[in-house]
């Protein structure tokens, strides 16, 4: 995290000194602390939620269900569980760290995390509405591979990869 850190922090200084030059800094430092008020709610109780995953959880249960020896199966209720997960990245990248350092296989919450962001359930309504009902069947049949396979190819490389 301190190398991701540092780079956003150099990239927030480059681009405050050009608003700086231009005079709009003013602007959009205000424009980025109303987003990080707006968000910041949102990132505290994922982090809580994470923290208490990571505490109330058995590791015995979390191993079982999701954890390396689980194959498979881990990866299809991890697949699951990222399709049904709720909210943006804010909630679901703190929850699949929380449970990853729990215990969780990094193949599950690869699966957990690709089901999130290519089937999201949450999302399928507006989707529908927008989009369509056939342009959504389409998109949906065209991924529903992805979360396992993408689960089986990181169990696959964890092996490897040591």
């Amino acid at each position: 995290m301190l190398i991701s850190t540092t780079i956003m922090g150099i990239l927030a200084l480059i681009l405050v000194s050009i608003g700086y030059l231009k005079g709009h800094h003013i602007i959009g430092m205000k424009a980025g602390l109303t987003m990080a008020i707006g968000v910041l709610p949102l990132l505290v109780f994922s982090f809580i939620i994470a923290g208490m995953v990571q505490v109330l959880i058995p590791y015995e249960l979390l191993s079982k269900l999701v954890g390396t020896e689980s194959g498979i199966r881990g990866i299809l209720i991890g697949t699951v569980a990222g399709a049904c997960a709720p909210g943006g990245p804010f909630v679901s990248l703190p929850i699949a760290a929380g449970l990853l350092r729990s215990g969780a296989s990094i193949g599950t919450m690869v699966a957990f995390l690709t089901g999130w962001s290519l089937w999201a359930f949450s999302r399928l309504p507006i989707e529908v509405g927008i989009m369509g009902w056939k342009f959504t069947l389409i998109r949906i049949i065209s991924v529903i591979l992805f979360p396992p396979i993408a689960g089986l190819t990181a169990l696959a490389l964890t092996k490897i990869i040591k």
